[in-house]
Formats: structure tokens, C-alpha cells, sequence
């Protein structure tokens, strides 16, 4: 679907894509916004309109989070849930921990901290206080639910606040069946290792097929239940294997990989209270779910896994920013290409604006070219892959947001 404004730049209820063209085409709609494409009629009002109930439904993840805009219909059976929009938003946490790690290294070699005192000790964290590799998973969310209330009409807002009990995880055995039995029991477990393997079989590596939990150290031979001795296989590695181990069978590298730490499960441990909280601000009804109940809503309707459809099965149903911590360009290779300036505008762009560039036949670069742009003070610069193009044949086609757009 579109994203559709009214003339004060108000949401209206997207329309198809049919239906933007005409209007397009027709004069009665400009082009408001590429990516995610949006129009803005020349004459309609919201006051004019009749308005949907949509539902923003959150799945957040620790390496992406998918979004998901359904228009809400009531049905005799309860509620049915149209998709309207879906998305999938990449999380920059590594880049941010690795650059943060650069930034360490760099200030200790240019300091003298051979004589300094000691400071840990009177150093205290607020409280709620989170890493900054977990803080931008989370303004990454409130950005985009920002970004979709400005574009659609949402009502209310549902999130998917799992909790992965790793302590569990590591020894269900410790308090007993009971603890562990109910009417989502071993969703979160399923999840977990299906999101740990990629959707793939440990053994052969194969995909779309129905997978089945293995005991890498098989019960007969005193493996347990814990997470660290389960993994995903096919029905015929499952019964290839019989009563071998993982090693014995001739697959060490699986034992290895088992024994990662759950650090991914951690990090979604650490960020859903405060993920929930900061969506509060919006002022929209916000209603909470667990995993399991979304991985049992995509089972029983047969949809795909991804992370924008996970987001779509949040809830009861009846169907990268920028910036750096050095002032150096590098190029692919990895050598420096130039510092960076002080200024972040020239000529009225600036690095990160798509752009359409239409250089003429003379000049090497002769063609036209559409891309992200890098600036340079000379006025020469970048578009995509192709160097040496003068502003003057630089037209805008959207301001950079921080953000890097990709297809499904």
C-alpha cells in the first residue's frame, strides 16, 4: 500500500498502488516522499475522510525488528487484521559497540594515564541506564513508529515484549517440569534455536523443510535437555545420527556452536521494559504480548518466517544511523580517501542524499545516474559507485535520514 497526506500533511488511510498512480497521473497528488513512498493530495482534508482503525504491531529482535501497520476489521470470530505495510528494520548495535571500542583505544593512546588516580570507585549508573548499542536498537523503534504515525492514521500500538529465561534455557531442569509446562510450553525454546541456526539444519544445512530438535549428546547417552545440547536438524539427519553425538557423527563444528553464549537473547532481555516505556510517549493504547504467542499465531495461519511478518502475528488475531568517531574517509580497500569537513552542507547537499544526476555527452561521467551522494568541499563528488560529478547536474530526490533503504 501507499502512504497517503492530506494537504496540511495530515495521514489519511494508504491507498494501492493503482490508485497513487492516477492520482499522480491526474494531477490531483504529488510526490511527498520516495522511500517509503508517499503522496500528498492537493485536494483533500482529513475532516473529509473516514479513517480506519489501524494497528502498529512491533516485533522487536535483537539484530532486526519487524513493523507491521494492519488495518483492524471486527468480524463476528473477533478480530481480523489486514496488512497494510511491512517492514524490516536492521539494527547498527555491533557497529556501534565496535566503534565505541575505537573510540576507547584512541583516547587512552593520546592520554597519560600513568599517574592518574583511580576513578572507577566513584563512578555510579543512573537508573534504567542501558549500553549504547542497546540504546539504538530502541531509538531505531521510536524513530519508526514515529515516522509511521506522520504517514498512517494508527490507533493503537501492539509489541511483543518476550522474555527469554536463560537461566532456563541453560538447565530446565532445575525447578521441575511444572515450572516449564503450560499452553505455550517450549514455543520460546523453538524460537530461540530456529532464530540460533539460521533455518537451516546444523548437519546438511538444508532449508525449507520441516526441522526437528536433536540432543547433540543424545538422551540415551546422558545428554540433556538444556538449550546448549539442542539443535536444529532435518527428519533424515535426525535419523542418520541415531544414538552418536554430534562429534561421533562428524560434526564437531556443532558442539562448538552450541556453547555460544546467549548473548542475542540477552540483549532483548535488557531492552523490552524500556522499549515499552519509551513508546508510551506516543499517547497510543500500547498492548503487550510474549513470543511464544506470536510464533503460535504464524503456526496455526501457516505464515512465513521474517521478522516483518513476525511483527504482523504480535498480538491476538483472528487472521543505520550515521556518524563516526574519526574525521578520516576511508575507501574500500581501507586507505584513508580524504578528511572529513567541518561543515556537512555544500551547495545544498550533503552526503547521504539520493540524487539524479544528468551529466551530458562531452564529460566522462556522461549518463545518468541515480544514487546515494558523497560531498566534497570542491564540488565534485560522488554518486553511487561513480566519481568526478559536479553539483550543478545534481537534482534532489530525498534528504538523507540516517537511515539506508533496501527491497524486500
Amino acid at each position: 500500500m501507499v502512504f497517503v497526506l492530506d494537504r496540511h500533511k495530515q495521514p489519511l488511510m494508504p491507498c494501492t498502488p493503482k490508485r497513487a498512480r492516477l492520482l499522480l497521473t491526474r494531477d490531483r497528488a504529488v510526490v511527498h516522499r520516495v522511500k517509503p513512498f508517499v503522496i500528498r493530495l492537493r485536494d483533500r482534508r482529513v475532516e473529509d475522510s473516514t479513517l480506519q482503525p489501524l494497528a502498529l504491531k512491533i516485533d522487536p529482535g535483537s539484530k532486526a525488528t519487524g513493523m507491521a501497520l494492519a488495518r483492524v476489521e471486527a468480524t463476528p470470530a473477533g478480530e481480523a487484521h489486514h496488512a497494510v505495510f511491512l517492514a524490516e528494520v536492521t539494527h547498527r548495535g555491533d557497529q556501534v559497540q565496535e566503534a565505541k571500542q575505537t573510540q576507547r583505544n584512541a583516547r587512552r593512546r593520546s592520554a597519560n594515564l600513568r599517574y592518574r588516580a583511580a576513578r572507577f570507585a566513584n563512578r555510579s549508573l543512573p537508573k534504567g541506564w542501558l549500553p549504547p548499542s542497546l540504546r539504538s536498537r530502541i531509538g531505531n523503534v521510536r524513530t519508526w513508529t514515529q515516522r509511521c504515525r506522520s504517514f498512517a492514521p494508527v490507533s493503537r500500538i501492539e509489541v511483543e515484549r518476550v522474555r527469554f529465561d536463560t537461566h532456563l534455557l541453560q538447565h530446565p531442569e532445575i525447578a521441575g517440569t511444572d515450572y516449564q509446562q503450560g499452553t505455550l510450553a517450549g514455543w520460546e525454546t523453538r524460537a530461540y534455536l530456529l532464530i540460533k541456526y539460521a533455518y537451516r539444519c546444523a548437519y546438511c544445512g538444508k532449508t525449507d523443510c520441516p526441522f526437528e530438535l536433536d540432543h547433540i549428546v543424545p538422551r540415551s547417552r546422558g545428554g540433556s535437555n538444556r538449550v546448549s545440547n539442542l539443535c536444529l536438524a532435518c527428519h533424515a539427519c535426525n535419523q542418520a545420527k541415531g544414538d552418536k553425538t554430534a562429534a561421533q557423527w562428524g560434526h564437531p563444528e556443532v558442539e562448538a556452536q552450541a556453547q555460544h553464549p546467549l548473548k542475542d537473547a540477552a540483549a532483548v532481555n535488557a531492552t523490552r521494559f524500556k522499549l515499552v516505556e519509551t513508546l508510551r510517549v506516543c499517547g497510543l493504547p500500547i498492548g503487550t504480548w510474549t513470543g511464544g504467542r506470536t510464533r503460535w499465531n504464524r503456526a496455526r495461519f501457516g505464515i512465513e518466517k521474517t521478522h516483518a511478518l513476525d511483527a504482523l502475528c504480535v498480538g491476538q488475531m483472528a487472521a543505520v544511523a550515521a556518524g563516526q568517531h574519526c574525521r578520516t574517509n576511508w575507501d574500500k580497500y581501507g586507505f584513508p580517501a580524504g578528511y572529513l569537513m567541518r561543515q556537512k552542507r555544500v551547495r545544498g547537499f550533503q552526503t547521504g542524499d539520493r540524487v539524479r544526476a544528468v551529466v551530458p555527452e562531452p564529460l566522462k561521467t556522461a549518463g545518468t545516474h541515480l544514487g546515494r551522494l558523497r560531498v566534497r568541499k570542491s564540488g565534485s563528488f560522488r554518486v553511487g559507485s561513480v566519481d568526478g560529478i559536479g553539483a550543478a547536474y545534481c537534482q534532489m530526490v530525498q534528504r538523507a535520514d540516517g537511515y539506508e533503504y533496501a527491497l524486500a
